[in-house]
């Protein structure tokens, strides 16, 4: 993969168009939570000073080839302007219309956005057209969205085919650092994974068992596996018909000396805003819901991440939304930031709620990386190569 910023005698004086993903949740034009705009300020800051004219695309929601006023790029664009510092010119006109000699005649402008790409129906049909059209508007294409790169979508992968181009400083930090716990692991290796749903997550658990020390499953995925070890759960969130994916995580495991931890104590409550009751496994009652690890468990997922070099995180302990059960995700959360700034723990991060616990605890910063790549993100633990990383070889 080319990188862009080992190739700076392509960038001075050029049209650059880069590819970002901007899908920040919007709330009456205010943009409530600005983590994908924040990271890639050091891209577009990095590129503005050698002194190229940079045309941003990206998208917000799923448009379907229609303009939706509440889904324009508008506040993102005021947003990107008052950060940097620079003028940010959104270019609402037909990108069919446009020309590139016409781009930046004002010499002012250094950086136009163009609208909402999936406005044109013609983005998620990955159209050659379409994608050649916008090529021809720059000189040089930078992917600087990871997170949607495993989309086969006309400005992610079709455009390459018709212009310079490559990845950006953002993406390749993207890709190192998940190679880092796929391919470069430093040993021993640990996945603490959550979530609801434990088949939205088995082709990551399967794909990382052969890879890693040990597994720790928290969350509601958790209670599928308690279930399925004879106990008690109650009210609480599980999956119906997932026993055989269950057993086939033990018996991979056990074939690949992956150690699968599970909760052993918990703290419950009979509705989300209850307050919290501690509970050994076999104790919940059939009233209840488990909401969050107990200290035992906690105890030992610390020793096992204070035991560990690298550590992959995606999806809280509990419903931290309530501080009664937030607890284990603190905790988890802490432990690894501790580690991480010791320099005794290689850390990754991804996944929206994790993402939203860190937040909360101004911890974001504290970790090697954190990938705000959703999708992109567990495909690429699957294992499965990403249409727009393939196009950038």
């Amino acid at each position: 993969m080319k990188l862009i910023e080992k190739d700076l005698s392509k960038v001075e004086g050029k049209n650059i168009l880069v590819r970002l993903d901007l899908n920040v949740p919007l709330n009456n034009s205010i943009i409530e939570d600005t983590s994908r705009a924040d990271k890639i300020l050091d891209t577009l800051k990095f590129l503005s000073n050698k002194k190229s004219n940079l045309i941003l695309i990206s998208h917000i929601g799923r448009p379907k080839g229609r303009r939706i006023n509440n889904l324009s790029l508008k506040p993102v664009a005021n947003y990107l302007e008052k950060k940097l510092n620079i003028k940010v010119n959104l270019v609402e006109n037909d990108i069919f219309s446009l020309k590139k000699e016409n781009l930046f005649k004002n010499k002012n402008d250094e950086i136009i956005m163009l609208e909402n790409i999936r406005y044109y129906e013609n983005e998620e049909k990955n159209d050659k057209d379409f994608a050649k059209k916008i090529a021809s508007l720059g000189d040089i294409y930078v992917n600087e969205a990871f997170s949607c790169s495993h989309r086969c979508h006309a400005s992610v992968s079709e455009i390459t085919n018709y212009i310079p181009s490559f990845g950006g400083i953002l993406l390749n930090k993207e890709v190192t650092a998940l190679n880092k716990i796929t391919k470069e692991i430093l040993k021993p290796v640990t996945c603490i994974i959550g979530g609801a749903k434990i088949s939205t997550k088995i082709q990551v658990i399967k794909n990382l068992i052969p890879k890693f020390d040990n597994i720790i499953i928290v969350g509601g995925m958790a209670n599928n596996i308690i279930k399925f070890k004879g106990h008690e759960i109650g009210k609480s969130i599980n999956e119906h018909g997932c026993e055989k994916i269950i057993d086939q995580i033990f018996s991979l495991a056990e074939k690949n000396n992956c150690k699968i931890f599970y909760p052993e104590d918990f703290l419950t409550g009979k509705s989300l805003d209850d307050i919290s009751n501690y509970k050994k496994i076999n104790q919940v009652e059939n009233d209840e819901m488990i909401l969050d690890i107990g200290t035992s468990s906690i105890g030992k997922i610390k020793k096992l991440i204070n035991n560990s070099k690298t550590i992959l995180w995606n999806g809280p302990a509990g419903y931290f939304e309530n501080p009664n059960f937030s607890k284990g995700s603190y905790e988890i959360a802490k432990t690894i930031a501790e580690r991480t700034s010791e320099k005794k723990l290689y850390s990754v991060l991804g996944g929206g709620d994790t993402i939203s616990l860190i937040n909360k605890l101004n911890l974001f910063d504290k970790y090697n990386f954190v990938s705000t790549a959703g999708g992109a993100f567990l495909e690429y633990l699957e294992g499965k190569e990403l249409p727009g990383i393939k196009a950038l070889s």
